[in-house]
């Protein structure tokens, strides 16, 4: 057994001589708690978050997207598409070229993207589950080219579901300088048709910017014979989603790039996820003025407990025997209050999950009406660790000093 531990679990318990010290132990170890659950509340909050912006996700994010790792597009080898859809875990596989594109309605402009997608797209998305109005898919026929609208977008130009006049879709020409004299000359422009029905999605950047056409009027808008921007993928449900991601990069090669869904919104991710790193590192400053109240604690218990050093020194106890007694005790307070943090915060993060006790306010104005959490055990295990290390490192330092200058005197 550790003697110098037991020493120091003994004096965290014991009545000591002074009512004060145990008044300012139990301020000590609230302080770490606190800390502690404002730690795990708010990484959980994050994890929250990260979820919610998951579940933003639509049928119209492929499951994969292969995408040149240099330039917006590339010419797709008919080999390598055989070998793609050939992959047992491909159920379907569509070509897409995107590009940017003003567009221009009675008198309203507007910069949007243009999507436009080959015949499997419909297969690729189950887009006529998030079309709003005429449930029918067209994107050409004989007479015309078709464009469907997010919803967003549809509402900025103001064109309704209007079957007669078409959007205007303006796009610089390729390989040519503006024509100061006459800037239109260097623009090529389209027409796109309403099919009646719009793109009623969720995320904000589709249903405000996005116009989904035919793979060939994109090609005939944006100059280019047979580029696509992207190959978009579908996946079996049952398949395992890292290795077809690894076998078609294994077929594209070294020129492409396989991103995922969450690949494909790093961004986004990468935002929480700094905005959480963040937090953490202040949070964990605010644990470090937490645990100068341990020391507090210790130096008034070292006090206290001379008579008790001087007992163990004649006893045989060497300097460093005592002082680890007293480090001991600074860390044990410290794990106390992380342990009772850790509690108290998942306690509150569950009955959150449950309840939605602290709301977002907004009158209704959010898409979730309560703050989103989620505990992650790596979270916890974090929390403990920095708990851990942050007490060991504020209280170490202070308690060899103070054992120096009051015990030894």
């Amino acid at each position: 057994m550790n003697c110098a531990l037991y020493i120091a679990r003994r004096y965290l318990f014991s009545q000591k001589s002074h009512n004060a010290i145990n008044i300012i132990s139990a301020i000590s170890v609230c302080g770490v708690a606190l800390a502690t659950l404002a730690l795990v509340c708010t990484l959980s909050v994050f994890n929250g978050f990260h979820d919610l912006i998951s579940s933003f996700f639509t049928h119209f994010d492929p499951d994969l997207k292969v995408e040149a790792v240099k330039g917006k597009t590339f010419e797709p080898d008919s080999s390598s598409l055989a070998a793609i859809r050939a992959l047992p875990e491909v159920e379907v596989v569509s070509l897409t070229l995107e590009d940017n594109a003003m567009a221009k309605y009675k008198g309203q402009q507007v910069m949007v993207t243009i999507k436009g997608v080959d015949d499997e797209f419909q297969a690729l998305t189950h887009v006529e589950e998030i079309l709003y109005g005429n449930p029918e898919f067209k994107l050409y026929d004989e007479a015309a080219d078709y464009g469907v609208l997010g919803i967003q977008l549809m509402y900025t130009l103001g064109t309704g579901f209007d079957p007669y006049d078409p959007v205007e879709v303006y796009a610089p020409r390729r390989g040519t300088k503006v024509n100061l004299s006459n800037p239109m000359s260097s623009f090529r422009r389209q027409p796109l048709y309403l099919p009646g029905n719009v793109l009623n999605i969720n995320d904000a950047r589709y249903a405000s910017s996005y116009i989904v056409t035919s793979l060939d009027y994109a090609r005939r808008l944006f100059d280019y014979e047979k580029a696509v921007s992207a190959i978009e993928i579908r996946l079996t449900p049952k398949a395992n989603e890292s290795r077809a991601q690894q076998s078609i990069s294994a077929i594209m090669g070294e020129g492409y790039t396989v991103k995922n869904r969450y690949e494909q919104q790093a961004a986004t991710f990468k935002v929480v996820e700094i905005e959480k790193f963040v937090t953490y590192l202040f949070l964990c400053f605010i644990l470090m003025v937490a645990c100068f109240n341990i020391i507090s604690t210790v130096s008034m218990l070292i006090l206290d407990k001379q008579s008790n050093a001087e007992t163990l020194k004649s006893l045989g106890a060497t300097d460093g025997f005592v002082a680890r007694i007293f480090i001991y005790e600074g860390n044990l307070i410290a794990l106390l209050g992380a342990v009772v943090g850790l509690v108290l915060g998942i306690v509150l993060c569950l009955l959150q999950q449950k309840f939605g006790l602290i709301s977002l306010g907004g009158g209704g104005q959010f898409v979730v009406d309560a703050y989103p959490v989620r505990v992650k055990l790596t979270d916890l295990i974090l929390v403990l660790v920095s708990v851990v290390s942050v007490s060991a490192i504020s209280v170490w330092l202070p308690i060899k000093i103070l054992n120096k200058y009051f015990l030894k005197k």
